[in-house]
């Protein structure tokens, strides 16, 4: 019996000993360092300190907002970030002109699912600056805006006002009456 729980002991060690291996350390003729696992002249063997694992953990589950995975109400206020599987520019369409008429005026309106959290906020950026200050709200108003091509975007910030998701960009032209045109027939 105890010669069998010898050999079983072997068999499962004797692949893990196969794999230890020892490694050398030698200078080649341009003075670099090599290691290797074989023994070359002049090479010595190096003492390796043993791995450290760490399992990985199992991921949290989120849980909806206002409480805790037990279901018990969560101590702390803000929810986690959870992205939205619609944020972008709905209203102008992209390379969409605005006629002389408008005067520069244009609504923006943006197409969040779902429904923007309580505690986030949208900011519109025109032409890569900050144009409206985040707010609450799926709609913004740019008023006056010069003549010639613009470009907008919109950010989703999250409650410490990090932002959290950036719409493509939608290209804008503008056209408004010139001095050098007045009956600009567009």
């Amino acid at each position: 019996m105890k010669l069998r729980l010898v050999l079983v002991l072997l068999g499962i060690c004797l692949p893990f000993a196969a794999t230890a291996t020892t490694v050398y350390r030698s200078t080649d003729a341009q003075g670099n360092v090599v290691f290797s696992d074989q023994p070359d002249q002049g090479a010595e063997p190096v003492e390796l300190e043993p791995l450290t694992v760490v399992p990985s953990l199992e991921p949290d589950v989120v849980a909806p907002a206002g409480e805790s995975r037990a279901g018990a109400p969560r101590s702390d206020t803000a929810a986690p970030f959870m992205p939205y599987s619609v944020f972008r520019i709905a209203s102008p369409s992209n390379e969409e002109t605005l006629p002389t008429g408008y005067a520069g005026n244009v609504q923006v309106e943006l197409r969040i699912e779902p429904e923007l959290r309580e505690d986030h906020q949208v900011r519109l950026l025109l032409d890569g600056e900050v144009s409206q200050s985040a707010m609450h709200t799926s709609a913004f108003m740019l008023t006056n805006l010069e003549r010639g091509e613009h470009v907008l975007q919109a950010e989703l910030l999250d409650t410490s006002g990090e932002v959290r998701h950036r719409s493509a960009p939608v290209t804008l032209y503008v056209q408004r009456a010139s001095v050098n045109l007045p009956q600009n027939p567009n």
